[in-house]
C-alpha cells in the first residue's frame, strides 16, 4: 500500500477556568467561530461546536499531520488570548488546565454530533460534573 489514509473524528471537551460560567450567550457565537476558525487553520475541519458557560464540545477531524495535545493547547491559548484581547466579557478569562478527548466512529458520528448540537437541553437534566464523570465510566478512564 503505497499511501496513507487517516480519519479520526475527535470528540474534544474543557472547561472554563474553575468551570466558572463565563461564556454567555451573548458571546458564545464569538467564540465558537473563533475556535472553528482556529481548529480549520491547524488542518482540523470542524463538525460542531457547541456547550454551555462553563465548557465546551468540539467535533473534528483530526490533521493526522498534529497530534491532539498540540492541536487542543494551541486552540485553548488562541481563544482565551482572543477573549481577553477583544474584551468579550468583563472579567480575566482563561480554561482550565486540561481536557478529555476521545475518538468518534463513523457509526456514531451523528449520533455524537446530536449529543453536542442539544448541549442546552442535555443539561438540563445533568450537570457538567456528571457528564465528565459519565465520560470517565464509559471510557474505562475512572480517575479513582
Amino acid at each position: 500500500m503505497g499511501h496513507s489514509y487517516n480519519k479520526i473524528w475527535v470528540h474534544a471537551i474543557w472547561s472554563t477556568k474553575d468551570r466558572r460560567p463565563l461564556i454567555e450567550l451573548s458571546v458564545e457565537d464569538k467564540i465558537h467561530q473563533h475556535i472553528n476558525q482556529q481548529l480549520r487553520e491547524a488542518g482540523c475541519p470542524v463538525r460542531i461546536i457547541n456547550g454551555m458557560p462553563d465548557h465546551i464540545h468540539c467535533l473534528f477531524l483530526l490533521n493526522p499531520q498534529r497530534s491532539i495535545s498540540e492541536v487542543i493547547k494551541q486552540i485553548k491559548g488562541s481563544s482565551s488570548h482572543y477573549v481577553n484581547q477583544t474584551n468579550l466579557i468583563s472579567q480575566k478569562f482563561a480554561w482550565q488546565t486540561g481536557y478529555a478527548a476521545y475518538s468518534v466512529s463513523e457509526s456514531v458520528l451523528e449520533k455524537t454530533f446530536s449529543y453536542i448540537q442539544n448541549q442546552k437541553s442535555h443539561h438540563q437534566k445533568k450537570s457538567f460534573q456528571q457528564e465528565y464523570e459519565d465520560f470517565l465510566k464509559l471510557y474505562g478512564l475512572n480517575n479513582s
